[in-house]
């Protein structure tokens, strides 16, 4: 097939112009994404099955078809090439420049990689990525978030900090988006300022799949994303090199030089090449990009980037030097937001209750889940209310709808599959979302089991679950982290859920003991479905001003999505799916009995 626009270029090194692969074939696809939209995506194949697979995330306004020249500079005989089209760009579904955020559009890129693995046949294990400006953030997001076992990442230009030259800018979008409502911004960003070469300047204007426009909305989670980025890089280990243009008129290149040097990868390189503008590779000495790209990525795929190493990630590393921070006296700013709290705070309800049974409960999160502000007096109400309102709760509110969604399809999958359906959660709490679930599929048999280790969370779920007339559902008292106990249960799990739990506890080895219990007790093919916490912006508040369940400061310890997910892979599951909030904090991901 041929592109929607004609792109020059030179090849690697020699000058001339590259000609078209003789060993790649080019075909044009469609995926739909697990909220319905269309993703359209171009492929590009080697004749002979491909061993490993390079994914291409192109920069705003832009579209698959702008990477045909740079996958005919980088044409390898055993490796295969995917371009997505973003939604709300090119041929892919939705309203052009928009999302419903960018959360959205991050989740977007693990269902694309996972459905090109799957249909392609090759695995995320020997899988690279290639990004440009917008895509770069959305690529190391993803990878930051969903921590997919690749094999490394180029971004390229990165826009961690975009140029936007209007004074107050940002507060002022957000000020528009606040009382005025959704809206877009045209890009300013011409064709000149973009790159040397007047061929693909002629090219980028006359392109019908590009266009100016980018969400507000989009623009703002841009923003906060990359900060969330800049300031959490250290959880990112896989090899990264970041190229940054040394003439670029749309993003800045200091953001791009700190974000590599807080990465947590031992391997990683940045790069400024002196005198490119913003579209690297479509300059007119896009030769030397290609070079350096091609160089990275193949020392990428001679060696395996190896995750073990996180699983003692509880004794040593960023993580645990912020726990330890948090854990010493300090944070004397706060001194006056707990006084609040403990005193006329008390007139919330949901703040009351946190005293009384620890933040972290599970009655505490049952509250948060009916979110209903209540009160002694309005000022009490109004507490309540900006107490249920914060952005963790809100997180946790998102993690309720994704463990629901992905626990009720793990339920109909497991009774498609011909296996009967036993749920067990070992740290039900109320048991809320679960007994919500069953009561939604009636028509399904099953039984359940909620166990927790205080009896009054079991007698509030006990209370739940006759209310709902469920008798299949029963409660049991128990240690979530008794090894012996799990591997014992009795009729064996098929799908097991352990949420909220393991977060709580910044040691390794009783998750490991939890989860080896887990995997005894179920037989190949069975689910897990658990949380993580990857991310807080309130953890040091949390740490200096909240109490957990024992009454002392609720200080946690942040797992990488990357630990977790190896500490479940090491108990013998394989992650299938994961589902996170719009703003980075709480995953739920799926994995299955190996």
């Amino acid at each position: 097939m041929s592109s929607a626009n004609g792109e020059g270029g030179t090849a690697r090194s020699t000058g001339h112009p590259a000609p078209p692969s003789e060993r790649l074939r080019e075909s044009e696809h469609v995926m739909t994404a697990s909220d319905g939209a269309t993703i359209h995506y171009r492929a590009w194949l080697p004749e002979r099955a491909a061993s490993k697979a390079v994914l291409l995330f192109h920069r705003g306004h832009e579209h698959s078809a702008r990477w045909q020249r740079t996958v005919a500079d980088l044409r390898s005989e055993d490796t295969a090439f995917f371009a997505w089209d973003a939604r709300g760009h090119g041929r892919s579904s939705g309203e052009r420049g928009g999302a419903p955020h960018l959360g959205r559009v991050i989740q977007d890129a693990d269902e694309f990689a996972r459905h090109v693995s799957a249909t392609h046949g090759v695995p995320l294990q020997d899988t690279a990525v290639l990004a440009h400006s917008v895509g770069a953030v959305v690529a190391a997001a993803w990878v930051h978030d969903f921590a997919p076992p690749i094999r490394g990442m180029v971004l390229v230009t990165p826009a961690f900090r975009v140029k936007l030259y209007v004074p107050f800018a940002i507060p002022a979008l957000r000020f528009r988006q606040r009382w005025i409502g959704p809206g877009e911004v045209k890009s300013y960003v011409k064709s000149k300022v973009l790159t040397h070469d007047p061929e693909q300047r002629r090219a980028y204007d006359a392109d019908p799949l590009i266009f100016r426009q980018i969400a507000v909305n989009i623009l703002l989670d841009l923003n906060d994303t990359s900060k969330r980025l800049l300031e959490d890089a250290a959880a990112i280990t896989v090899p990264t090199l970041v190229l940054a243009a040394g003439s670029d008129w749309v993003v800045r290149i200091d953001a791009q030089r700190r974000f590599v040097e807080r990465l947590g990868s031992s391997s990683k390189r940045f790069e400024v090449l002196p005198g490119f503008f913003h579209a690297m590779f479509h300059e007119s000495r896009r030769s030397e990009v290609i070079v350096r790209v091609q160089r990275f990525l193949d020392s990428c795929f001679v060696s395996r980037h190896d995750r073990k190493a996180l699983l003692d990630a509880d004794k040593h590393g960023p993580m645990r030097d912020e726990f330890d921070r948090l854990s010493r006296p300090g944070g004397f700013m706060f001194v006056p937001s707990r006084a609040f709290l403990r005193s006329v705070g008390r007139l919330s309800t949901g703040v009351a209750l946190g005293w009384k049974s620890g933040f972290d409960s599970g009655l505490t999160l049952d509250y948060v889940y009916e979110n209903r502000a209540r009160g002694k007096t309005p000022l009490g109400r109004l507490i309540d209310a900006n107490y249920l309102g914060s952005i963790g709760w809100r997180g946790i509110r998102v993690r309720r709808r994704n463990l629901e969604e992905l626990l009720r399809a793990a339920i109909l999958s497991t009774r498609d599959e011909g296996r009967p359906v036993h749920l067990v959660d070992i740290a039900a709490g109320a048991g809320r979302y679960v007994i919500e679930v069953i009561r939604s599929l009636p028509d399904v048999e099953m039984t359940a089991c909620l166990r927790d280790y205080r009896q009054a969370n079991l007698d509030a779920a006990a209370k739940r679950a006759a209310d709902a007339g469920l008798q299949q559902v029963t409660t049991h008292l128990g240690d979530a982290f008794d090894e012996h106990a799990l591997a014992s249960l009795t009729p064996a799990p098929t799908i097991a859920i352990v949420s909220g739990l393991y977060e709580l506890f910044p040691e390794n080895e009783p998750v490991r003991r939890s989860l080896r219990g887990l995997a005894s007790a179920m037989a190949p093919g069975t689910r897990l479905i658990y949380t993580n916490q990857p991310w807080h912006p309130q953890v040091e508040f949390i740490a200096r001003v909240l109490t957990n369940r024992e009454g002392r400061p609720w200080v946690m310890r942040r797992r990488t999505q990357a630990e977790m997910d190896e500490l479940v892979r090491a108990a013998g599951f394989v992650k299938q799916t994961q589902r996170i909030d719009q703003w980075g904090i709480f995953s739920v991901s799926v994995a299955r009995r190996a």
